[in-house]
C-alpha cells in the first residue's frame, strides 16, 4: 500500500484554517497537534477547535495529542468523531486502558512515544493499538531537524508488527520532507506526518512529492 501523507495544520495559516484544510485534500489524513503548554512548552488548541475542524475537514483527523492526563482527554477527542486519536504513552498512567476507551467510541488508538522512550512496553502490548507514532523530533514545535537516530526504533517497530501479523501502522512525525521521507519508510514507516514540507509551497504541489520520494522505496527495494 501507497504510504499516507497526514499534513500537520501547524503549519497552516490559523486566521484561514478551513481554506488550509481544502488545500490539503489529496492527502491521506490532516494531522491535528493538540498542545498544552504543560507536557510540552507549546500551546495550539483545544476540544472546541478540535470539534468545529472535524465538522468541515475534506479528511478523516489524525489527532495528535501532547497533553498531561492522556488517560481522561484522549477519549473525549475519539468522541468528537476523529478516526485516529494518538496520546503520548509518557503521559498515560494505563496506556492499555487508555487505548480501550479510544476505541470503544470507534476511533483508531495510537501511542506516541518520545525519541528517548524505550519502545518495548508498547510493542509487548502491540495488539492494543492501531498505531505506534515514532517521534523523529522533541514534541511540541514545528520546523525541527529529522533525528536520524531514532531510526533504529522504527525499525524495531517494523519488525515486531511484521512478525506479529497485526493491522499495526506506523507513523513518524517531525523533520519530514522529500528527502527523510525516504530515510523513514526504508525503515518501516507507513504513514508520514509532514508540516512545513507541504504547506510551505503549494500543499498539492508538495504532498505529490512527497509520495514520489516515498515511492522510490518501494523501486529500489
Amino acid at each position: 500500500m501507497p504510504v499516507r501523507i497526514s499534513p500537520s495544520i501547524l503549519s497552516a495559516d490559523f486566521a484561514n484554517l478551513e481554506r488550509d484544510l481544502h488545500r490539503i485534500g489529496d492527502a491521506d489524513l490532516v494531522h491535528v497537534d493538540v498542545m498544552d503548554g504543560h507536557f510540552v512548552p507549546n500551546l495550539t488548541l483545544g476540544l472546541p477547535v478540535v470539534e468545529r475542524i472535524q465538522q468541515v475537514s475534506p479528511l478523516p483527523l489524525d489527532v495528535h495529542l501532547m497533553i498531561d492526563d492522556a488517560d481522561r482527554w484522549a477519549p473525549r477527542y475519539a468522541e468528537l468523531g476523529a478516526f485516529s486519536v494518538t496520546f503520548s504513552g509518557e503521559a498515560a498512567a494505563d496506556p492499555v486502558a487508555t487505548a480501550r476507551a479510544v476505541r470503544s467510541t470507534g476511533a483508531r488508538a495510537s501511542v506516541a512515544v518520545k525519541p528517548g522512550t524505550d519502545l518495548e512496553p508498547y510493542l509487548r502490548t502491540l495488539d492494543e493499538f492501531d498505531m505506534i507514532l515514532v517521534m523523529t523530533v522533541e514534541p511540541g514545535f514545528g520546523g525541527q531537524s529529522f533525528m536520524a537516530d531514532t531510526m533504529p526504533k522504527l525499525a524495531r517497530a517494523r519488525e515486531a508488527v511484521d512478525r506479529s501479523g497485526l493491522d499495526v501502522w506506523l507513523e513518524v512525525d517531525g523533520g519530514i520532507d522529500v528527502q527523510t521521507i525516504v530515510t523513514a519508510v526504508a525503515n518501516g514507516a507507513d504513514t508520514v506526518v509532514a508540516g512545513s514540507a507541504v504547506y510551505g509551497g503549494e500543499p498539492s504541489e508538495r504532498i505529490a512529492a512527497l509520495r514520489a520520494a516515498a515511492a522510490t522505496v518501494a523501486l529500489s527495494s
